[in-house]
């Protein structure tokens, strides 16, 4: 192993930028998380930044696979790309009236 190499980043302590209930998503600059506590903004708050989760959901229905998006404005999952950052992908097909989605979150970098 290299004596550079600190850990695998799926989990990171990242400042709280809102107040954050445990499993909640936020993101930070280019990483999205979802908290593994609570947290008040400001406070360092551990994220996992892959894996599948259930998260709250903006209307609309999704199928397996499908791109999904976080909406930092209204802080849920969508599938609508346009001013929200890209975060993995439905790991189900959820009806549009659902209030929460299961989601695979890949830990890709937002751009």
């Amino acid at each position: 192993m290299a004596r550079n190499y600190v850990q695998p980043g799926d989990t990171l302590t990242l400042i709280a930028p809102r107040n954050l209930a445990s499993g909640e998503g936020f993101l930070v600059g280019g990483i999205f998380a979802v908290a593994l506590a609570a947290a008040v903004a400001g406070a360092p708050v551990e994220g996992r930044r892959v894996g599948v989760f259930d998260g709250t959901k903006a209307t609309g229905a999704w199928t397996q696979g499908q791109k999904l998006y976080w909406d930092n404005t209204a802080f849920n999952l969508t599938t609508t790309a346009t001013n929200n950052t890209l975060v993995g992908a439905a790991a189900q097909a959820q009806a549009s009236a659902d209030t929460v989605g299961r989601a695979l979150l890949t830990g890709q970098i937002a751009a």
